[in-house]
């Protein structure tokens, strides 16, 4: 009994502490209640977010002074007022606060002066659920311009998820000619990474077992540039398909691009010995392999493949299926049979992007109507197989039905996904995270929390291929000398 006593009374010193010191700044009462929801941004209302995620800071547009109240089980926990439209939390009061809220539900209650409302007017509060569910710590992307060749700067960054701090991983200011893309980890373990250096003096780049390193796979093995990565979960093999992508203008219409494959193959890479394995099934030029996925135990491939066309004037005509071959790991050799999970000339559309759950129960791809990169194609959605099944999963609440949603991955216990959306305004891909709970429901997403909620709008880049990592990823210093020119 003295225990609990002592419990509660901690708790209640906890939330009194939190609300006089969040309480310190001007506090007005409006005069005029209204029973509808503010219309906030970002939409964190009714998501569910990770309990360390960084503050959901939010802004109401054409509005002045703005007020909030966070309550936690009817109790009141934090009070924010801001200028500007802006509510920007504190990150120890809301570090402080989602300890005890795992599991619970958070009430923002806000009020809001504007020349519309001079006198101030209160909202009905929405509510935000918090899952007892950890995300992982970091997320790793490329930010581009989202236009088709404007990579002269350009680099792969990462974002703590607990706080607002990025950091770059590298950038191309060593060489201005020098993309970088396609980065990957093993296993999400930041102490090993890989990603292409396209241009003069690039090359794959690979930082694994404390080393750094060059690969020029067009002068090894088959000599075949790679294209899109799957790190074996063990970190010895990397699996890659090798791409002949070219690219077609739209004169009209508002997507101004499609990218395609003349030739995609599938290649294995031994990170111990440097050979590059090949199987003569998927080197034929009738079929088009692409976007390879371990399973997690890595004892099966999963890859996007379709029959060649004629393109660019069948490109209509490219639709990808999802197939699977088992792998053993000791021989480093595939097995004889290749299921379809996904045919796509049963069920219509293209398949892209297969991704494949922690536990390996769900298997998670991008549909559009055709071709192989759904990132300009407005139809472009998120779809989940339930492996156990073989049937899908309503992933419809992860989508938004004008714009694209593509790119997408994982984290570590399989409870998020990351997505890459262009739901805003159709033109820059920003980051969102959504949750599917332990009954295979999937709730709806919310856009990364920025420090400043006007970030997203200001930010004149794409995020490109997010990917978790289980801490802050760390390149030697060295890495900016693989680009200096070649003696």
């Amino acid at each position: 009994m003295q225990l609990y006593i002592r419990y509660v009374v901690n708790r209640l010193l906890i939330v009194w502490g939190l609300i006089l010191i969040a309480g310190c700044s001007r506090w007005e009462t409006p005069e005029s209640v209204s029973d509808t929801e503010p219309l906030i941004f970002p939409d964190y209302k009714e998501v569910t977010i990770p309990y360390n995620i960084a503050p959901l800071n939010f802004m109401i547009e054409g509005v002045g002074r703005i007020q909030t109240v966070i309550s936690l089980d009817g109790a009141e926990l934090i009070r924010v007022s801001g200028k500007e439209g802006v509510i920007a939390i504190p990150l120890k009061k809301w570090s402080a606060m989602m300890e005890s809220a795992q599991g619970k539900v958070l009430e923002f209650e806000v009020s809001a002066w504007s020349e519309e409302n001079p006198e101030g007017v209160r909202y009905a509060p929405f509510k935000v659920n918090v899952a007892d569910d950890a995300i992982d710590p970091w997320v790793a992307y490329r930010l581009i311009e989202p236009g088709y060749k404007s990579w002269r700067q350009l680099g792969l960054y990462q974002r703590n998820l607990s706080t607002f701090e990025e950091r770059a991983i590298v950038t191309n200011t060593t060489d201005i000619e020098t993309c970088l893309n396609c980065h990957h980890f093993p296993a999400y373990s930041a102490g090993s990474m890989m990603f292409h250096a396209r241009g003069r003096n690039g090359g794959t780049i690979l930082y694994h077992n404390g080393e750094l390193s060059k690969i020029k796979f067009n002068e090894i093995g088959p000599k075949k540039n790679t294209t899109y990565p799957a790190w074996h979960p063990e970190g010895r093999m990397i699996a890659f398909s090798s791409n002949n992508t070219r690219q077609s203008f739209y004169v009209h219409g508002e997507k101004p691009i499609e990218v395609y494959d003349y030739t995609s193959d599938l290649l294995l890479y031994d990170t111990q010995t440097g050979e590059v394995l090949v199987d003569p099934r998927f080197m034929t030029e009738e079929t088009l392999e692409t976007f390879p996925a371990w399973s997690p135990d890595g004892r099966t491939l999963y890859y996007a493949a379709s029959d060649r066309k004629n393109v660019p004037a069948e490109v209509e005509q490219l639709h990808y299926h999802i197939l699977s071959v088992p792998f053993d790991p000791s021989n480093r050799t595939f097995g004889e049979k290749i299921d379809t999970l996904y045919n796509a000339h049963k069920s219509g559309g293209s398949a892209s992007y297969p991704r494949i759950s922690a536990d390996g129960r769900y298997l998670l791809y991008t549909w559009s109507e055709y071709g192989t990169f759904p990132v300009w194609h407005q139809e472009a959605d998120l779809k989940m197989i339930d492996l156990t099944t073989g049937e899908h999963v309503d992933v419809s609440v992860w989508n938004d039905p004008d714009e694209a949603d593509s790119y997408h991955s994982w984290s570590s216990d399989g409870r998020w996904v990351a997505i890459g959306s262009r739901r805003l305004d159709g033109r820059y891909t920003r980051l969102y995270f959504a949750y599917l709970d332990r009954d295979g429901k999937a709730h709806k997403p919310f856009l990364l929390p920025q420090e400043d909620p006007r970030h997203d709008l200001w930010r004149l880049k794409s995020y490109n291929v997010p990917e978790f990592v289980d801490a802050e990823v760390v390149l030697p210093d060295s890495v900016a000398e693989l680009f200096e020119p070649e003696k």
